[in-house]
């Protein structure tokens, strides 16, 4: 299994149209892509204007075949006029996942 963890800082001026299209795109990426574990974004507690994703993926096949999508593609164009700084990806290759009780 492949995790993602991006984390994008957002102009505030662009923030609402950013965060429609991140809402858009994560409905798609879990309805349509088949491999696709979990794809989540969510805005940071401590800064509204910071998105982060979460995004599993079954296989590095998984993986490139959501960056090869129509919509990630359109995506990953329109990103960079939404952002105010350098994005964050940091990727986990993970061999096993159990749940934690609290």
């Amino acid at each position: 299994m492949l995790v993602i963890h991006a984390s994008m800082p957002l102009d505030p001026e662009h923030r609402e149209e950013a965060l429609e299209h991140i809402r858009d795109l994560a409905e798609t990426v879990r309805e349509e892509e088949p491999g696709v574990l979990d794809y989540r974004a969510t805005t940071d507690v401590n800064d509204p204007n910071v998105v982060r994703f979460f995004e599993r993926y079954e296989d590095e096949q998984a993986l490139a075949a959501h960056s090869q999508t129509d919509h990630y593609q359109a995506f990953a164009e329109a990103l960079p006029g939404w952002l105010a700084g350098e994005p964050e990806v940091v990727r986990f290759d993970v061999d096993e996942m159990s749940e934690l009780d609290l």
